[in-house]
Order: C-alpha cells, then structure tokens, then sequence
C-alpha cells in the first residue's frame, strides 16, 4: 500500500491542490481533503474545507495557500470545519458558509452567489440531504477547467451518509440529479480520490439510493411496518462494516422518513 503523503499539497487540476488531513477513519476514508484553488499566476488561494482542529494540518495548508485570500465551507461538520477558526486567526481571511454559525469576519453562502479570489471563480450550489447546509461549488476559469467541489455530498469511494434528521434523503437525490448536469466537470471530493466525471458519479450514486430503497422496503415487508431502524440496518446493510452502523442508522431513518413521506 503506497504510503499517504499528509500536509504535501498534490495537484489535481490546473486550478486544484489539495493537502490531506491526517484524520483517516471509518466515515473519513484517507482523511479530509483541504482544497487550495487559484489560477496559475495568483500568489492567494481560496482553501475550502480547512478541515480538523489540527495545528500541524492547519500551518501546512496556510504554507501551501501563501496568502489565504477566503476560507469557505462546504458544510459545518467538524472533520471539514474545526480548523476553520485556527486557520482564520493564523491567516485573517473570512470563514463563509451557510450556517451563520460557522461565518468568521465575512459575509454568508448562499445559493447563486459567486466567489471570485485567486484568479478562479465559484458558483455557490445548495446541495442539501447529506446535511441540511450541504453546499457544492462549482469551479471554471476556461475550457478544461470544469470542476464541482462536493463535500460529503460525493465522496471518492463508497457512499455518504445522509445525517437524518438534519439530513433529508428528498433533498439529497435532487441534489445528486442536479450535479448530475455537470457531466464531464472533475468531482473534487472531500474525502477519497477526485472523481473523473460528476455525471457518471451521481448517476452511481442515484442508483445505489434506489436500490436501498428497494431494500429498505423489502425489509419492512419481511420485519413489518413497526421493524426498528437497528433491525433494518441488520439485514439491509449486513455487508458494510459494523463500525459505521450507527451511521447506517441514521441513513435508514431518513430512507424511512422518505418511504413515509411518499411511498
């Protein structure tokens, strides 16, 4: 197994770096990805997602970035947002998110606005259902270029969470539908490897939803309509590692939130 290489920032696209956390785990994968975005010539870059409360992680990244010139989060969990106040009292730049909770010395995220720093713009996507302040940032500065920054709304490998009950599995599958339409952009996960082709990813996505649907839905035939979600995730997800069925539970509740929902 090649050895990960933390706090070395990699180039992923022309426009992309990205510096790994060291914070692997079960729900984290190889750990976090702190991505640094700037054009060729820029001396700042945008960090998105500075990732945990890690002093080491955190100066390596400020390093990396030179002049931080914003900070901006995809979410507010703590493996992708805990450094961001460390990271904003080492470099002074503006933490922006959705929740207001997580906003340090700058203005909000919301959908349809654009950032522009470092040579590169972002378009800001709501991407709710993993959490309900999912956002996704949608990168492009010339042909080739096209790249979807996803948080936890696509991972590298394997599947997310949808964090019932902030998360909502209604909101999580239009969100994939719409990144869907990106096609050929480059997914720049915020765990895992980057994924070649947005279209492709969430359409896998898409499907492995449904099927967990179906199987929800066979299980509550079999256990009947009262079957606890711990039982569910016994029998639906069997197959995944028992350490994380806690999170499984949490994806099962919003599967069965969604079945009761609309059928």
């Amino acid at each position: 197994m090649t050895e990960l290489a933390y706090e070395t920032p990699r180039a992923v696209t022309p426009l992309a770096s990205v510096v790994l956390a060291a914070n692997p785990g079960p729900m984290t994968l190889t750990g976090t990805n702190t991505w640094l975005l700037r054009a060729p010539d820029s001396t700042d870059a945008i960090v998105v997602d500075p990732g945990p409360d890690d002093v080491t992680h955190l100066s390596a990244v400020a390093t990396a970035a030179g002049q931080v010139a914003t900070i901006l989060l995809t979410h507010g969990h703590d493996d992708h947002s805990g450094g961001a106040r460390r990271l904003h009292e080492l470099t002074g730049a503006a933490v922006r998110s959705l929740d207001p909770l997580h906003r340090l010395g700058g203005e909000g995220l919301v959908e349809g606005d654009v950032v522009a720093a470092a040579g590169v713009e972002l378009r800001v996507w709501a991407t709710p259902g993993h959490s309900s302040d999912s956002l996704s940032f949608v990168l492009s500065a010339g042909p080739g270029t096209a790249a979807v920054l996803t948080g936890d709304t696509i991972l590298g490998q394997g599947t997310t969470v949808v964090a019932y009950p902030d998360g909502d599995l209604g909101e999580y599958l239009a969100s994939l539908r719409r990144l869907e339409e990106l096609g050929d952009a480059t997914v720049l996960t915020g765990h895992g490897p980057e994924l070649p082709h947005a279209g492709s990813a969430a359409a896998a996505y898409l499907a492995h939803r449904q099927q967990r649907l179906e199987q929800v839905r066979a299980a509550l035939a079999d256990l009947g309509a009262d079957a606890s979600p711990r039982a569910i995730v016994e029998r639906v997800y069997a197959d995944v590692d028992e350490a994380v069925w806690w999170a499984a539970e949490l994806s099962v509740r919003a599967q069965l939130a969604y079945i009761r929902d609309r059928g």
